[in-house]
Formats: C-alpha cells, structure tokens, sequence
C-alpha cells in the first residue's frame, strides 16, 4: 500500500501549531484543515475528510471526537441543544453535580472514558500518600473533553488516514494515553476506528471506555428501529420500564420526554465473538452499521431520547468495556478493566453507512442468524446485576 502524502497536522515537539492544509488530486477526495472562530467554538481545530462519497469532520480539540458526517442524503449526527463543538477551556465538568460534559454534548461520534465513564458518582481513590479517600467523578469522564497532543494525515493509494494522539494523564494518579486512527477507504461509506490505550505509568490503573454514538434526523423517525443480536435486554431503571414494550422503536418528537435506556448482552459468532448493530429509518433505505467484537466491548446500551426538536431529539447506540453506571458499582460487578504499567489494549469498530433497501434487508438477514443462536429474552425490569447506581 503506497503512501502518497503523510503530514503531520499537530506536532508537540515543534512550535508550529495545528496547520490547515487542503489536498485533494481532482477525483473527488479531499482533506481539510480549519480552525473555528467565535464564542464557545474558538479554537476548536477541525480535519474535514471526503473520500469521495463520505464526509466527516473530526475534532482534535475534543479528544479526536467526530463532529458530524454525510453520506448521500444521510446525515450522521444530531441536532444538539449544544449548537457549536465548545472548546473544552469553557466546560468545568463539575457544573450541575458532575453534569459538565452535558455543555459541550454536540458530536456524532463521542468516547466516554479512559480512566471512567459512567454516570456521575463518589469513588474511592489513593492519595498521594497512599492513603483512600473518595472524590466526585464526572459523568462520561474526561477524554472528550482534553485536546489531542499529536495529529497526523496520511492519503495511500487505497485510503485516507487521521491519527490522533491524547492523554490523560496526573501526577499520582492515572497517566493513559489514547492513540486512534481513523481509517476511510476512497468511495466508501464506511470509516474504521481503531483505538490503543496505554498505561504510561507503572502502577496499574483501572480504564473504561465508551463510543457514544448520536443519531437524529434524517436516520431517527417515527418508525425508526434498532435491529440487534441479543441474549437479553433490560431497562436500566423504572422510568425505562415504561418503554419495554418498544424499546427497539421510536417515536416522533414528544416534548418533555424523558430519557429511556436498555441494557443489552448482545449475540456474536462463535469463535471471533463479532457481532453488529444497526439504526434503519422507517422506509428502510438509510441506516447506520456498527460491527465490533464483544470481547472489545463486551457491553451494549441503547439510549434513547425522543424529546422535541429543540430539546436533542437523538438516539445513542453506545458499546463499551462495561456499562455506563457508577465506577464502584462496575468494579463490583468484575467489569472494569485494569492495565499493568507499561500494558495497551486495541479496540476497533467500524461504521458503515447504508443506503440502499438492498443493503439493509441483507444487514437484518446477517443480524436475524445471528439472533437464531441466542434465545433472546427482553427482561420486565431492570436486572440487578447490569444497572445500579
């Protein structure tokens, strides 16, 4: 595979800053670099990449997260309260209980993590002198919100490639890294993500992940379906109980809806353990694929939050390393993943954009012979296991 271009974007061993840049070679690719102007925006450093048929815009200012895509007349992404990517200088992930990461909440692609990702809640963590006390943690963690340090574009003869490096990291305490890489191939409609976290240090530290992944219109509809492989679903609590009876299906826009959330063990073939998901919109001509294996993300959450317009009517189709609850409940549970010093784990997934009722009817055949192995139970209530506080 012959490398064409290779540049780097973002360079911490120089002074030179993030660069903008344009290329393309007039067959219908193109990169580009911008930088956004203006109130909670300023600063945030965009890469705009068309493979010719795909477009999407990732941002190194919020952790190598992508802001938006469009394939065809698909839109991937949502229509966020939040109606700018915000620079994360202007987010004190403290703000309304440990709610902060909410005020900057506007990608199509966000990852949740590393060192956590759940809901926000009181963990018990050593001091600098060894000693155990218990601090706040924020909702969903810190990554989406910590600039990437190092950013890099390469064009090969078969695709287009974004390389990102960031880290989280303090004195006493976690010090992981995340280098990702974005991978298109030329005339596609599916981009693969590969992410690898290090342990920098040389004590072991605990690291969780999430992709938190957003759909609006023109994918989210009324008739709108999640079509999934599964051993078991549950609600995450009472008020999702309320939609067990639809929790596969969406409604139209409702004003003061109240968010609902499932709890998935998904179904995935024997031996690789692969597995795939997919939002399809009501005609059944536009959808979006993610494959992924379950021993990267053994869990599955749906999130569901058909509230009006002007509210975030979106869905988020989330896997993960465990499930979005507290630290201490997911350390209880055996589900939170520790590094060794010196250790990296590799995750990958990839999302495919489906256009075509051809397309989507051969999904739902690969995802229905795959459910045909798994006896597939939807649980009343939520199980006590999978959800807590």
């Amino acid at each position: 595979m012959k490398t064409l271009y290779k540049l780097p974007l973002l360079d911490p061993n120089t002074t030179d800053g993030f660069k903008d840049i344009s290329l393309d070679d007039g067959t219908g690719w193109s990169v580009d670099t911008y930088t956004l102007r203006g109130g909670l925006q300023e600063g945030v450093q965009v890469v705009e990449i068309n493979n010719g048929k795909l477009c999407f815009a990732v941002l190194p200012t919020r952790g190598m997260g992508i802001w938006k895509g469009q394939y065809g007349k698909v839109f991937l992404g949502w229509d966020s309260p939040v109606k700018d990517p915000v620079n994360p200088a202007f987010i004190n992930l403290q703000d309304r209980g440990g709610l902060g990461w909410l005020k900057g909440f506007n990608e199509w692609f966000v990852r949740c993590g590393l060192n956590s990702m759940g809901a926000p809640a009181m963990d018990t963590v050593l001091d600098y002198s060894g000693n155990a006390f218990d601090v706040p943690l924020t909702l969903h963690g810190n990554i989406a919100n910590i600039p990437a340090r190092a950013v890099s574009i390469e064009i090969t003869e078969e695709a287009i490639i974004l390389s990102g490096e960031v880290d989280e990291t303090m004195m006493f305490g976690p010090a992981l890294r995340l280098n990702t890489e974005i991978r298109t191939e030329f005339g596609s409609g599916a981009m693969t993500i590969t992410d690898t976290v290090t342990n920098l240090g040389n004590n072991s530290q605990e690291h969780e992940m999430l992709y938190h992944i957003n759909y609006g219109a023109s994918l989210l509809e009324k008739g709108s379906r999640i079509v999934a492989p599964f051993k078991q679903v549950a609600p995450r609590d009472p008020r999702s109980v309320e939609g067990i009876g639809t929790f596969d299906q969406y409604g139209a826009p409702e004003v003061g809806f109240v968010e609902q959330a499932y709890l998935y063990e998904l179904a995935g073939q024997r031996g690789s353990r692969e597995t795939l998901t997919m939002l399809r919109n009501a005609a059944g001509d536009q959808a979006s694929l993610l494959r992924f294996t379950l021993k990267d993300f053994p869990c599955f959450t749906l999130w569901k939050n058909t509230a009006g317009q002007a509210d975030g009517y979106v869905t988020g189709l989330e896997p993960a390393t465990n499930y979005p609850n507290s630290r201490r409940f997911e350390r209880e549970k055996g589900r939170v993943l520790s590094l060794a010093g010196g250790e990296s784990r590799t995750t990958r997934i990839t999302i495919e954009t489906l256009d075509t009722k051809t397309a989507i009817r051969a999904a739902e055949a690969e995802i229905k012979k795959l459910q045909k192995t798994a006896k597939g139970t939807v649980q009343p209530e939520p199980v006590a296991r999978l959800s807590g506080s």
